[in-house]
């Protein structure tokens, strides 16, 4: 089989869509954030690996021209095309689909994603798409698909749908089946954020968010709990990946499976860092940092690359803080949403802000760098609200500043299926048409607030700007690569700042 895997180059007003493997969607002026698709990079070597020809054609972040990239999926005329969407592209994609299948006949279109996870039949009913694809392991399953179509042997994967019918619940599989990714054949030199140093490559330790310190009883995948016990997982109301793609668990790979990945990428490619983009990492769980170090430490790995990755607060104990040192842990990315307790509460996050603090600062006083996210605009906050999340957020960003200290912010989007949209049609709080799918791109204020969204996120963004910060971050520079990270970082901070222009 010929199988195309394909990202549209379909662009607006030059801004580039922030697609793939992006839980928070927009077009944006910054050509920084160029994040690797791990997933849809686990199908291509999957494929390639069974025996298929593979063209993988990423024409977002090469920044091809939609008839460049129209030409090269006519010369290959695959027998399928894959292509990711989300709720603001979807119908862009339903339309290309079309056009392409005009051309194509012969096609079978692929449609993954988180949108078409919660609404798969509407992607069958609305588009020429031939199968909707449910789940976080779009990539096994579609592997089963293409070796049962191709082999005519066996049945269809759960979690596929057609004009026929579907196959049901997606399952979800054992990750340590997965390979080592090929990079070359994924362009993995594409790829990287303007505040990882590179060469970078992304992995993924595992899907799932492993949540908060809560003693609730909860058991998670067998594969998981068997080895490293339970742990209540992330339940946040806007989080559409814990809900759309992983039933709201979380797995993660054995230490050995990463550890290949790892070795495999310092060897081969000599990146200068790793960046773990699993949805808390494998940061929650001490135990399994102790078995990744020893099988790090047995392979001579230890310092050979920085590792980064996404984190939890409430995580950050003074155990795992030393772990990750040991580790040659660089930078966390910390969800802190609001300074408000109340606003903590109500989607379901479970940390409060002085946990959110306590954890940040003590990695921080471990010298981890810490690269904050943050969200405005919620219905039930008012200006002091979101005065309080900016005085949380400045106080955390000048709490001992190293270089490398970050954040981001946006507009909360309730993107559609999550809890959080499902009580924003309860509230009455949309201002717009609910299924008006284009306006969930953080351009638009699609929900009832009383502050200037847009406003709240330049001021956050500019904090970067705060005297005090550019001094220390400034007096901490310490090589020649930092100077390059500080200069793309300002290039795309100055690129989201126009984001919120409009």
């Amino acid at each position: 089989m010929k199988i195309a895997i394909l990202y549209p180059p379909i662009t607006r007003n030059n801004e580039f869509p922030l697609l793939t493997q992006n839980r928070q969607f927009k077009f944006s002026n910054s050509l920084q954030v160029r994040i690797y698709p791990v997933v849809m990079s686990y199908l291509a070597t999957l494929l390639k690996n069974n025996g298929h020809q593979v063209l993988y054609l990423d024409g977002i972040n090469s920044r091809m021209s939609p008839a460049l990239f129209e030409a090269s999926v006519l010369k290959f005329k695959p027998d399928f095309a894959v292509m990711e969407t989300k709720a603001p592209m979807v119908r862009a994609h339903w339309e290309y689909i079309g056009l392409l299948k005009e051309k194509l006949e012969e096609t079978n279109f692929i449609l993954i994603g988180d949108h078409v996870s919660f609404y798969p039949e509407e992607s069958i009913r609305n588009s020429k798409a031939d199968y909707v694809i449910r789940g976080s392991d779009y990539d096994l399953i579609i592997t089963d698909l293409i070796e049962h179509l191709s082999t005519k042997k066996g049945s269809m994967p759960a979690g596929v749908y057609t004009r026929e019918g579907n196959t049901g619940p997606e399952k979800l599989y054992d990750l340590n089946q997965l390979p080592v990714i090929d990079r070359e054949l994924t362009r993995w030199d594409l790829y990287g954020e303007a505040y990882l140093y590179h060469p970078v490559a992304y992995i993924m330790t595992g899907r799932g968010c492993g949540g908060s310190n809560s003693n609730k009883n909860f058991t998670s995948n067998k594969e998981t709990t068997e080895k490293y016990g339970t742990r209540m997982p992330g339940l946040c109301t806007f989080c559409i990946w814990q809900y759309a793609y992983y039933r709201c668990s979380a797995r993660l790979m054995s230490p050995k499976k990463v550890v290949d990945e790892i070795e495999n990428l310092i060897v081969r490619y000599k990146v200068k860092e790793i960046f773990d983009d699993n949805e808390s990492g494998a940061v929650w769980n001490i135990g399994w940092l102790k078995d990744f170090y020893e099988e790090m430490k047995r392979r001579d790995l230890l310092n050979k690359v920085i590792l980064s990755s996404n984190a939890r607060a409430d995580s950050l104990t003074d155990e795992t803080c030393q772990m990750l040192k040991k580790l040659n842990y660089r930078l966390l990315k910390i969800g802190v949403e609001s300074g408000n307790d109340k606003t903590l509460q109500r989607l379901k996050k479970d940390e409060t802000v002085e946990e959110i603090r306590e954890g940040i600062k003590r990695a921080k006083q471990y010298g981890l760098i810490a690269m904050l996210t943050t969200m405005v605009g919620y219905p039930w906050e008012d200006e002091e609200d979101t005065a309080r999340t900016f005085r949380f957020t400045k106080e955390i960003m000048l709490y001992k500043t190293h270089f490398g200290d970050s954040l981001q912010s946006s507009i909360i989007v309730p993107y559609p299926g999550t809890p959080l949209y499902k009580e924003a049609l309860k509230n009455k709080w949309f201002i717009m048409d609910p299924e008006d799918y284009d306006k969930f791109d953080m351009a638009h204020q699609i929900l009832k607030s009383s502050i200037d969204s847009a406003k709240w996120c330049k001021k956050l963004w500019r904090i970067h700007l705060h005297p005090v910060f550019l001094l220390r971050s400034f007096l901490t520079l310490r090589k020649w690569q930092d100077i390059k990270l500080a200069f793309r970082g300002l290039i795309s901070l100055l690129g989201h700042l126009r984001d919120y222009e409009k």
